[in-house]
């Protein structure tokens, strides 16, 4: 399972296939298909973050994001062969989250696309979403039809994880964190609950709780 949808609204065939070539390695990666419907295709897709440029055929890419802001609030950055300070203004005045010029980055960008994402899964007011899997903040995960409800240290442990997304959580940090909440425990009684975890959350499919050996652990 990707980490999550992105969809492409760019005219360059080369960009569009390094961006996919690059960013499906991580996530689900869409592209336009009619650009006369941009806005229809985004309701189809359902994607978690947009990468929009400006210059495109029939409509540019301020028009779009505007016609998208009617409906969504999901996060719109900005890649344009532009560097233009008026530009990136109107951008951002338009509804995008952020700009970022051509040339730019891979690295740059999958890494604001990652920020962009764990900053929208944190701040999610009914809860947590990965795929199609939702976590709720009273401790029940979902995948749409089936539910496991967890423990209040599990519970803790995946609320954790989920807020870091994408990245790697010592233990250390884990323990820390879990000492803050109150639960008292130690790594052999983590090792114990994150065990417990996996278990509960694979019977309902998700299988997104990756071991960093010798580190921490990852969700993705």
């Amino acid at each position: 399972m990707k980490a999550g949808k992105l969809f492409i609204v760019e005219d360059d065939p080369n960009i569009v296939t390094a961006l996919k070539e690059h960013l499906s390695q991580t996530y689900e990666v869409y592209s336009v298909q009619n650009f006369r419907a941009i806005k229809q295709e985004v309701a189809d897709i359902k994607p978690d973050l947009i990468l929009m440029d400006i210059t495109l055929p029939y409509f540019n890419g301020f028009y779009w994001t505007t016609e998208i802001r009617k409906d969504h609030t999901l996060p719109i950055i900005f890649i344009s062969s532009s560097d233009d300070e008026m530009d990136m203004v109107m951008a951002l005045n338009m509804g995008g989250d952020d700009f970022i010029a051509k040339p730019f980055s891979l690295t740059v960008l999958e890494a604001k696309i990652s920020a962009f994402l764990r900053r929208v899964q944190q701040f999610t007011q009914d809860g947590y979403h990965l795929g199609e899997f939702h976590f709720s903040h009273d401790g029940v995960l979902s995948d749409g039809s089936q539910q496991v409800s967890l423990s209040p240290t599990e519970t803790k442990i995946l609320a954790i994880l989920f807020t870091n997304t994408g990245q790697v959580v010592p233990k250390g940090d884990l323990l820390k964190q879990l000492w803050e909440n109150e639960a008292f425990i130690d790594q052999n009684t983590l090792s114990v609950n994150m065990t417990r975890l996996r278990k509960k959350v694979q019977s309902i499919g998700f299988d997104h709780i990756h071991t960093v050996r010798g580190v921490g652990y990852l969700l993705k």
